[in-house]
């Protein structure tokens, strides 16, 4: 019976995967890191994760363990308790995954630090078996662009990357190896995961905020051609899944759309267009474009600039905002999702379907049409300012 240690459970993926390696028989006990000021506070923090679709939370198995990542001292509470001094498995799915560069101070805290501090304690296991790192394939950077990646591409020192916290997974990757000897070293890297493919409440609402943006403006800059390598939340949990418990051929494996069932923006609002008929046709400008979009937020557009074409979407914007400096607030907030998508990147993923039975996901433009009652419900503008 295998016991596992797993944080970042009251994130997106981190809550699905605790809840479907709950559900094993052959685990006997997960202990979840938990930030919490008490026991009680933290079993409430769990109760929210099972209750959110309806699970049965079994606190004989599922155990919280107080601790933030962010803790000078959380190896050595951690190497204090000897309730996880049989811990077989480590699951470490928690990351500060903001894009805004107001907060890349404490992205690196937690990914980096916090990441030692679980590696210091890790190497003092005497029965660790796998230490399972969910990183990230956009850590490539960002100079690959509108191709098929593969796994062993990355990390490069040399990549360049849009956000601090893709630099910060990719250095979280090379510290692995400082720690653990490679046969104990699972790394999956999951694309763009955004939304679920069960007609449910989707559990965060991470990436798919951009697209509800998207919706929102109609008239975007970006090229909406761009291969796009999305998947949902329960196929990058179930998938990480079967790696963990399957005999694996490789260390490192994307988790991704791959070419087969990659999208594009294009197919994405145009599975979406329909349901929304009040407002305009979705429409694709120059990313370069963004600055007039900015200086019309501004009344600072002249006269024969290009934008004036679209004068359609002008009206519609002065309709939809009650001010126009909220348009500058919500491009600032998207930017950065915008930049990904011009990439064009789609991660290989042979591996994934070689090792195991996970088969490919079903298309991002596919699964959306039923979520697409969510989009509504997103505060676009109170989420642009915490991208």
């Amino acid at each position: 019976m295998t016991n596992i240690f797993i944080t970042g459970t009251t994130g997106f993926l981190g809550g699905e995967l605790l809840i479907e390696l709950s559900k094993r028989k052959d685990i006997n006990k997960i202990y979840c890191l938990i930030r919490a000021e008490s026991e009680e506070n933290a079993a409430k923090r769990l109760h929210h994760i099972f209750n959110f679709h309806n699970d049965q939370l079994n606190l004989d198995k599922i155990i919280p363990v107080l601790g933030d990542l962010t803790e000078t001292e959380l190896s050595l509470r951690l190497s204090a308790d000897k309730r996880l001094a049989d811990i077989h498995v480590i699951v470490h799915a928690a990351a500060n995954t903001s894009f805004s560069p107001i907060y890349d101070n404490i992205v690196e805290k937690v990914n980096i630090q916090g990441l030692a501090s679980i590696l210091k304690w890790a190497r003092t296991l005497q029965k660790l078996q796998t230490f399972l790192y969910v990183g990230t394939a956009t850590i490539c950077g960002k100079e690959i662009t509108n191709r098929l990646i593969q796994e062993e591409e990355s990390p490069d020192l040399k990549a360049n990357h849009l956000v601090k916290y893709t630099h910060t997974k990719m250095m979280g990757e090379l510290m692995i190896g400082e720690y653990l000897p490679s046969e104990k070293i699972l790394i999956v890297r999951p694309s763009i995961i955004m939304g679920d493919s069960r007609q449910w409440v989707p559990r965060s609402y991470v990436i798919m905020w951009a697209l509800a943006s998207i919706n929102f403006l109609r008239l975007v800059p970006v090229n909406s051609n761009a291969q796009l390598d999305v998947i949902p939340v329960d196929y990058a949990s179930n998938a990480i899944i079967q790696l963990l418990f399957a005999k694996r051929k490789h260390g490192v494996y994307h988790i991704s759309a791959g070419e087969q069932s990659a999208t594009t923006l294009s197919k994405l609002t145009h599975a979406i267009e329909s349901y929304f008929p009040d407002k305009p046709r979705f429409n694709f400008i120059e990313r370069e474009m963004t600055r007039e979009v900015k200086l019309w937020s501004r009344n600072k557009l002249h006269a024969n600039n290009t934008l004036k074409n679209y004068t359609e979407y002008l009206s519609y914007w002065n309709r939809e905002m009650k001010d126009a400096g909220d348009l500058r607030i919500l491009l600032g907030g998207l930017d950065p999702y915008l930049s990904f998508i011009e990439l064009g990147q789609v991660f290989d993923n042979t591996k994934l379907l070689q090792d195991t039975t996970i088969g490919l996901p079903e298309p991002a433009h596919e699964y959306i049409k039923r979520s697409v009652q969510f989009i509504e419900n997103i505060d676009i503008f109170e989420a642009a300012l915490e991208p």
